[in-house]
């Protein structure tokens, strides 16, 4: 699935605009406060019969946007005909992403029937994947049709490079969203081969799909599905998806150093009636160690700041009105003026505006507020 970088940003920052307050309450939590603060937002979703994924929910949420008729299967990437659901070699059916052994949980409510990992499959792959956890390695594994599929070995599938990250961001879903409560299984990523031999809630590798996340970045298709699944159908979001650098927070920081990211985001005063001033750090690390190794081996992970940035005001359409110039202080702390002016240095009115600080990796949204 090809991705195109400009579409992915303007999407990243749109979907940013739409949802300013869904996540509220996230800011400057790691580890597992984040986790929990995120599972408070996403649970209690609108739930579904199995039934329901086959007539329903799967064909409008793995639409191909390129055929309204068919379906994109997962791993394959396969473009196929919503109708041709079935049993039958050639045909597609209900793949558990988050395998519905691991915990248990079969086809019931709520997990068993959760839209935000369970996908049109080849019924084929669906067989080989089975309920082995994900890693990388094996022999090549192909579709009816010849398609790539991934590799498969005895405990371990990894899918085609497309939707590794897909993969990655639909068991981390799965972590957060289900924490036990309400008689739901407790589902948890471990960093060990086989992660359920009896049927525990566990899920495998963490940290391959903790470097498939980081490696196939999210996509057009899997934004316009999450959109789907919450606006049509569950009423829920994948976060993970919506804020790619949740992953780090929750599975890859360091108690004693700082989290990559932008910290210390601030707009004064908001509301504002002539002009606010807008503060944000940012910090990067140093080195290539990756983060679950420098966080399991004790060796740490350096930072430094600040890092180049840009931060732009957008109105509630989603329209740029203003790009702003940064000033590094002595103190590493980026700093930016707003006049309340647009680009032709004409004062814009009063109302709601979107304050988004974006590096390479990292985007952050402020909400701030315009009364004269």
């Amino acid at each position: 699935m090809k991705k195109v970088v400009f579409s992915i940003v303007f999407l990243l920052v749109f979907v940013s605009f739409l949802l300013a307050d869904y996540y509220d309450g996230t800011e400057g939590l790691y580890g597992e406060e984040l986790k929990t603060a995120l599972y408070n937002i996403i649970k209690g979703h609108t739930t579904y019969t199995y039934a329901d994924l086959r007539d329903y929910i799967l064909p409008n949420t793995d639409e191909d946007p390129d055929s309204s008729n068919n379906v994109i299967l997962i791993y394959t990437v396969r473009s196929q005909s919503k109708d041709s659901f079935g049993g039958l070699p050639g045909e597609w059916n209900r793949e558990h992403v988050w395998a519905k052994s691991h915990g248990d949980f079969g086809t019931t409510i709520p997990c068993g029937t959760d839209a935000h990992h369970i996908r049109p499959c080849d019924v084929g792959v669906n067989s080989i994947r089975g309920n082995k956890d994900f890693d990388n390695g094996g022999t090549a594994v192909y579709g009816y049709y010849g398609d790539y599929a991934g590799n498969t070995d005895s405990d371990s599938f990894e899918p085609r490079d497309e939707v590794k990250g897909d993969v990655a961001r639909m068991i981390m879903y799965m972590a957060v969203r289900y924490e036990g409560e309400n008689g739901e299984p407790d589902l948890e990523m471990v960093d060990y081969i086989p992660s359920s031999p009896d049927g525990q809630p566990y899920h495998a590798k963490l940290s391959t799909l903790i470097q498939w996340h980081l490696d196939d970045t999210v996509d057009s298709f899997e934004m316009t599905r999450n959109e789907k699944i919450y606006t049509n159908w569950q009423h829920n979001r994948n976060p993970f998806i919506d804020h790619p650098e949740f992953v780090e927070r929750i599975w890859c920081y360091s108690i004693d150093e700082p989290v990559p990211g932008i910290s210390q985001f601030t707009a004064s005063p908001n509301p504002f009636s002539t002009s606010t001033t807008i503060h944000f750090n940012i910090t990067t690390r140093l080195h290539s160690a990756t983060p679950w190794q420098a966080e399991n081996t004790g060796t740490g992970l350096r930072y430094t700041t600040p890092r180049q940035a840009e931060i732009k005001i957008y109105n509630v359409k989603g329209q740029l009105v203003r790009e702003l110039k940064i000033k590094n202080s002595k103190l590493k702390i980026n700093e930016a003026v707003w006049n309340g002016k647009n680009e032709q240095g004409k004062e814009v009115k009063s109302g709601v505006y979107f304050c988004v600080v974006k590096t390479q990796n990292e985007q952050a949204v402020k909400k701030i507020i315009i009364l004269r």
